[in-house]
């Protein structure tokens, strides 16, 4: 993986998974000392001048995990009625790249966004109302419902929380931070049991995602 691939997961002063950064960035909050403590592994170290005085040369490591100081996002872990942003990698990752309607596996390309409950029909573009389909299953619903056109959901679509929503945007998650992200997610989450589907398919491998 090279420099410009990594990310390093950013949390708040309460460690609440925020968001994905690059090492720039990382590096630019260093610089604006606004990193409480560092955690996980060391992904890189940068190095800088040599100090006049002591010889030394100086240097900064870049962990994979970095809380920081600022608006703390805990509340976004409690809203009852928080929802992170809608988007298709996202929602097809929740569904472990299955259409939700013949349980076909497929790749992002063959995937589509279907509104269970039509938008046609009253039905909202939310994340409660939407599932992986492949684009055969889509067209043949069309505007139904999925009793209306006597097709099956596989499983319920959920609202993930902030957490969730932060991994189901990952990609290339290193173990450690997946470990973090894990502990923030709700012990009756639908992502436990898909993650760990996933770990059995790809074990051995030292990282979670596409």
């Amino acid at each position: 993986m090279t420099a410009s691939e990594l990310r390093v997961l950013r949390a708040d002063v309460s460690g609440m998974p925020i968001e994905w950064i690059g090492y720039e960035e990382a590096v630019k909050l260093y610089y604006l000392d606004r990193v409480l403590y560092p955690m996980g592994q060391s992904l890189l170290t940068l190095r800088g001048g040599v100090n006049a005085r002591t010889g030394l040369q100086s240097a900064l490591d870049i962990h994979s995990i970095i809380c920081t100081s600022g608006q703390s996002r805990g509340h976004l872990k409690r809203h009852p009625h928080y929802q992170p942003p809608l988007a298709n990698l996202a929602l097809f990752r929740r569904d472990a790249y299955l259409c939700l309607y013949c349980g076909g596996e497929f790749n992002v390309s063959q995937l589509s966004r279907d509104h269970v409950k039509p938008l046609s029909l009253g039905g909202c573009d939310a994340w409660q109302n939407v599932v992986s389909a492949c684009r055969r299953c889509n067209h043949h619903k069309g505007g139904r419902t999925p009793e209306d056109a006597g097709m099956q959901l596989l499983a319920v679509p959920f609202v993930p929380t902030h957490a969730e929503y932060v991994y189901l945007s990952g990609r290339k998650i290193l173990s450690d931070q997946m470990t973090f992200l894990l502990g923030h997610f709700p012990r009756n989450s639908p992502l436990h049991l898909r993650i760990d589907q996933l770990s059995e398919t790809n074990k051995g491998a030292q990282v979670h995602g596409p």
